[in-house]
């Protein structure tokens, strides 16, 4: 069976991107017997603590999209970092917002592997943790990785976000 199209597309960038993982290694999507919805379900699934999951949340800021990588420990203060970054305007984006700027669904977002890189802030909390873990494209695909490399491999900027 072939992995899905945004799977594919996620792994040819980590690919392109020499992304490696908390041991070294090269970065492979792996799929998980069924989708993970949440943070708690991920760490649960992969055997990891719920702070090592790097959620993909997508917002809505003055209209553009903005991609948060936050530990699964906590949530976006939203409205502090709106105000730290200075959006008049910065909300949740509709599964429409998400699946036009990132090729992917709520769920399934990736650090990478969108029709065009997003503005991505990445939480300091995911430095506590050696390896992380980012979503793959689809809710059911994750990849390992580290705070280093996401760093590096989308671009981001070290934020606090909670």
């Amino acid at each position: 069976m072939q992995p899905h199209p945004n799977v594919r597309a996620v792994q040819a960038a980590l690919d392109a991107a020499g992304a490696r993982d908390g041991s070294g290694r090269p970065s492979e999507v792996r799929l998980l017997p069924a989708a993970v919805h949440t943070a708690a379900a991920a760490a649960d699934a992969l055997g990891v603590a719920v702070g090592a999951i790097a959620n993909s949340l997508v917002f809505a800021a003055d209209d553009a999209p903005l991609l948060v990588l936050t530990s699964g420990a906590h949530r976006v203060d939203v409205a502090g970092l709106a105000a730290h970054l200075g959006f008049t305007h910065l909300r949740r984006a509709t599964p429409e917002f998400v699946r036009a700027h990132t090729g992917q669904p709520i769920g399934g977002v990736a650090p990478l592997g969108h029709p065009t890189p997003l503005r991505t802030l990445v939480d300091v909390a995911l430095a506590d943790h050696d390896e992380v873990w980012a979503a793959g494209g689809v809710p059911q695909a994750v990849f390992p990785t580290t705070y280093a490399e996401l760093l590096r491999i989308t671009g981001g900027t070290a934020t606090e976000v909670a």
